[in-house]
């Protein structure tokens, strides 16, 4: 059984993610429920993530998966839809001419001197070791 505020977390994420193909981002999620910080957020999707609604992947941002909705929820079921525009390409566009190795303008430049590279120098020449 999930809470009120589950429910409507549940909602607002699955929506978001039937329209843009993405999870939405906590700032999102807090406004879009009215909460006033983010640790408000993170223990709803940490409810849902042990009741099995949720799986997410740790240290990555909008990692959120629907694993299920619940009954009140099943009308909307349906995983991500993606929307594709057609345009007026041709399926098997001719490949793109390259040009001869005689046609390509190039000229020499020549080389002024040289420039040192080696161990970086420390900006603190004495360490103490006490």
């Amino acid at each position: 059984m999930l809470t009120k505020k589950q429910l409507d977390l549940l909602s607002f994420i699955h929506n978001r993610v039937q329209r843009d193909g993405v999870p939405p981002s906590f700032d999102e999620m807090k406004e879009a429920l009215d909460l006033r910080s983010k640790s408000g957020i993170h223990r709803l999707i940490t409810a849902l993530e042990e009741r099995g609604f949720i799986r997410r992947l740790a240290h990555r941002a909008r990692a959120i998966e629907i694993v299920k909705l619940p009954d009140s929820m099943a009308s909307q079921a349906g995983g991500f839809k993606p929307r594709v525009i057609d345009g007026d390409r041709p399926d098997n566009p001719p490949p793109a001419s390259a040009l001869p190795v005689e046609a390509v303008h190039a000229i020499n430049l020549p080389v002024m001197g040289q420039i040192a590279a080696g161990v970086p120098i420390e900006a603190i020449n004495q360490l103490s070791h006490s």
